[in-house]
């Protein structure tokens, strides 16, 4: 474990530097051949309102005088990456990943919450790995993406439990490793989401969800942010990407089906498992993520910014981070002007 808190540290500081290189001349945003504004996403396969709109085509459809690119991703670091090097103006990323940029004062800031994490990411174990509950993890193999939500929630289930992470062989592996490492037999267990999850419950039983988590106080959420430049010099088009979010919430809410039909193409699985894996996260509306409970409005920020400083705390705890800012600098990372409607 030691070595794996190394590498995410270096790995974090290796995109603070890009950052620092990026706002010496990179520049943030581009034109288009025709003029327009280029407006460049960083998404994950994750079943959200972001991925339902790309599903929908209503990016395309809806901008306007903007043009649209989107750019898949794996992981948070990549993300993070990819906005330091000046390659994408928003992107999405977990609830772990901004405490500890905000932290680092990376020059992005909060604009939505493509999600709250509930059953959508959980600990899945081998059937055969003797694991029936979180206290037999002691002495096992189990995969995580360092740096990511399910980091941040399985060690602090561990700590919740008093188990001490020296006694757990945690490896850092992105899901589409951490799956062919599961089918190969080189790994007990690893917390992780769908759809990678729901391949590995196939043969896999789950022990742990992060909606469970959730009701220990421990919140995770997937997380949308932008650069401090394009919130600036583009409040416009981020204002009709937040409307078309809730667009497509809205769309999930009303009709399902419809969703579902057009999700599973992106999560490559039946109609009936994009249904159930929708469901596995918490969909909120821009007026719920203007609520004191999340993100809240401009003149009083919402509880998130202190979810976000409580995890903080606990990567410090990690060697994570080197310092912990104040509540102050959350809040002060969160812009939810783009959630009020006109």
């Amino acid at each position: 474990m030691k070595n794996g808190k190394m590498k995410w540290f270096m790995s974090l500081m290796i995109v603070f530097s890009l950052l620092m290189i990026s706002a010496c001349g990179n520049k943030t945003t581009s034109k288009s051949a025709d003029g327009r504004v280029e407006f460049r996403i960083g998404y994950q396969v994750i079943p959200n309102a972001e991925l339902l709109a790309k599903a929908t085509k209503m990016f395309e459809e809806k901008f306007k005088g903007v043009k649209v690119t989107l750019h898949q991703f794996e992981a948070a670091v990549d993300v993070n990456t990819a906005m330091a090097a000046g390659e994408i103006d928003a992107g999405l990323i977990g609830s772990s990943s901004v405490a500890s940029g905000v932290a680092q004062n990376l020059p992005y800031k909060v604009i939505w919450l493509h999600d709250v994490i509930g059953d959508n990411e959980a600990l899945a174990v081998k059937k055969d790995s003797g694991i029936k509950s979180l206290e037999d993890v002691v002495g096992k193999k189990i995969a995580v993406s360092f740096g990511s939500t399910t980091h941040y929630s399985l060690l602090s289930a561990l700590k919740l439990k008093g188990i001490d992470q020296n006694k757990v062989t945690i490896l850092d592996m992105k899901p589409a490793d951490m799956l062919a490492a599961w089918k190969q037999g080189q790994i007990d267990g690893g917390y992780v989401w769908y759809p990678t999850l729901g391949e590995m419950v196939n043969d896999g039983n789950i022990v742990l969800t992060s909606r469970d988590l959730a009701k220990d106080g421990i919140l995770t959420a997937d997380v949308g942010i932008a650069t401090k430049d394009f919130i600036k010099n583009h409040p416009d088009v981020l204002k009709q990407y937040i409307k078309i979010l809730d667009e497509s919430v809205q769309l999930y809410r009303s009709s399902k089906d419809e969703a579902a039909e057009a999700m599973k193409n992106e999560l490559n699985v039946s109609k009936e498992d994009a249904t159930f894996f929708m469901d596995q996260l918490i969909w909120l509306d821009a007026k719920e993520q203007a609520s004191d409970e999340y993100l809240g409005t401009v003149d009083k920020k919402g509880s998130f910014s202190k979810a976000l400083k409580d995890t903080a705390e606990f990567l410090k705890t990690q060697k994570a981070i080197n310092t912990v800012p104040d509540l102050k600098a959350y809040e002060d990372a969160i812009e939810p002007k783009f959630l009020q409607k006109d």
